[in-house]
């Protein structure tokens, strides 16, 4: 089940270019703090039959980074419930947008279950 924790979303107060309240619904900006030295930015929408949340990572002092798997599982598990199975994309290349150099993409999709390998082949 997808889910947005309220308590982390970004305001219209704080910033009005992408903040936003509760009646967004699933989607809105979210500032996730991870530990004393890094923070999670995320864009979230549900919308054209997916589930989405994008991540970066900006440490204590401004500097951007790409999320560790870590730090991608922690998100996972805030935005979907434990037995939800998401992806993370790898496009082919004329399909490839880069719009932040330090994001990564979570999707589910809403209308069909993920197709899964069998056990024995996820490491």
């Amino acid at each position: 089940m997808f889910k947005v924790p309220e308590k982390d979303r970004i305001s219209e107060m704080t910033n009005p270019m992408v903040g936003s309240d509760s009646s967004a619904g699933n989607n809105g900006a979210f500032k996730i703090i991870l530990s004393g030295r890094s923070v999670a930015y995320c864009i979230v929408a549900d919308g054209m039959g997916w589930e989405h949340v994008s991540t970066h990572i900006v440490m204590q002092g401004g500097v951007s980074r790409t999320p560790s798997w870590a730090e991608m599982c922690k998100i996972k598990g805030l935005f979907w419930d434990e037995g939800d199975c998401v992806l993370q994309y790898h496009p082919a290349k004329e399909d490839y947008v880069n719009v932040h150099p330090h994001t990564l993409h979570l999707w589910r999709p809403t209308d069909q279950e993920v197709p899964r390998p069998p056990k024995i082949m996820v490491g």
